[in-house]
């Protein structure tokens, strides 16, 4: 490629990739009371800057070609720092494997822009694999914590098996979400930890953590459910002994396995959850977002549950590397009382549903729970209707 050609190429490239980072999101009528999606994903693969993916020296690259590739971008954590929303995306290159990458946004609904470069996360004397899907909490103790999960093949995995994986729970900690120090993976009596959060207050004076119990890589076994646990020390720490705050149940949305999304939002009528539920259908497994209330005092005990799905994938949140699958590892409760939810489609990219705590309490609080019999779940539905009825005037 000639000289201004490429360069009429490489101009082409950037003044798309603005049109794109600029485009205003749109909210999408009809919602369902509680929260309101928005037309265009806030982050996908193309978000990430050209000079990420393509080498720019027209003597290395003459036919200015992808170097490296990026599949997509998901499961970001969220935090509001410096008056801007920052998204601590989940970003996959062709090569599969995952890294960390901020991307920022003044309003949160749309302009997400990366930084130039992506987090360069310190290792442990164990090198990660792979690692992904970053909670982030700003604690009692002054510190941003990302409590990610660290992927590496298991040693006991027969040859020719390269598959099997052991996925623990990586703790970094920062101020900026710039400069980063890792801490120690966290230690658990558990064969597998995924989907762990840290608590934003200290409980009984110690680090407090929401947990993912599970025997395998992929199935949860007798395992599952979403734990809880106390640790001494937050730079080596080690839980001796997880309880189940919220387990899985046959027949529901989490029939095969749940976890906790992002670190819990702290209300005058206790602490809000949002976690993903996970279950089997003919097309393979679903995945959908539900919300409850803990005690404000004892965050363990769960006051509120309502019955059934806050958020699941609809249309094109369908399609994707991993199909049917919503799940959100970051929120943002903003001073105004807007709530931002920011969840992955189908291990693809990134979109934002916005309500505010106010609504996102009510929901939980007079959401009646699952009836988990189709007959109750029947005699609820006739209550509701018989007093919409009356109030209608029908008799």
């Amino acid at each position: 490629m000639k000289k201004e050609a490429f360069e009429r190429e490489v101009k082409s490239l950037f003044d798309d990739h603005e049109k794109l980072i600029k485009r205003s999101n749109v909210r999408i009528e009809g919602g369902n009371g509680i929260l309101d999606r928005y037309k265009y994903p806030v982050l996908t693969a193309e978000h990430t800057p050209i000079f990420w993916r393509y080498d720019l020296n027209p003597k290395a690259n003459p036919h200015l070609m992808t170097r490296m590739g990026i599949n997509s971008a998901f499961n970001a954590g969220a935090i509001e720092l410096d008056g801007k929303i920052c998204l601590v995306a989940r970003v996959e290159g062709y090569d599969r494997k995952s890294f960390f990458a901020v991307a920022e946004s003044k309003n949160g609904i749309d302009n997400f822009r990366f930084w130039d470069y992506p987090i360069k996360m310190p290792e442990t004397d164990e090198p990660d694999v792979n690692v992904y899907d970053m909670r982030l909490t700003k604690h009692q103790d002054g510190w941003i914590y990302g409590l990610f999960c660290t992927e590496r093949k298991d040693p006991n995995a027969p040859r020719g098996d390269l598959s099997s994986a052991i996925a623990k729970c990586g703790i970094a900690r920062t101020k900026d979400l710039k400069k980063w120090e890792r801490l120690d993976d966290l230690k658990t009596n558990s064969q597998q930890q995924r989907n762990v959060v840290l608590h934003p207050e200290f409980v009984e004076g110690r680090y407090a953590f929401y947990t993912r119990p599970q025997e395998g890589f992929i199935e949860a076994g007798s395992g599952g459910g979403i734990g809880w646990g106390l640790a001494e020390d937050i730079e080596h720490a080690i839980i001796d002994h997880e309880e189940i705050v919220d387990d899985r149940m046959y027949h529901t949305i989490k029939e095969v396995k749940n976890g906790l999304g992002p670190a819990p939002i702290k209300t005058d009528q206790g602490w809000l959850q949002l976690a993903h539920g996970v279950r089997a259908c003919a097309a393979g497994l679903r995945y959908v977002l539900y919300a409850f209330l803990t005690n404000l005092d004892e965050p363990w005990k769960v006051t509120h549950t309502p019955g059934g799905y806050l958020l699941a994938p609809q249309g094109d949140e369908r399609i994707g590397d991993v199909s049917n699958v919503v799940f959100s590892n970051g929120w943002v409760a903003r001073d105004n009382g807007e709530l931002f939810i920011y969840y992955g489609s189908s291990d693809t990219r990134m979109h934002v549903a916005i309500g505010t705590v106010e609504k996102l309490l009510d929901y939980v609080i007079n959401t009646p729970e699952d009836g988990l019999r189709s007959s109750f779940c029947v005699s609820q539905r006739i209550d509701l209707i018989a007093r919409n009825l009356e109030l209608m005037g029908h008799v």
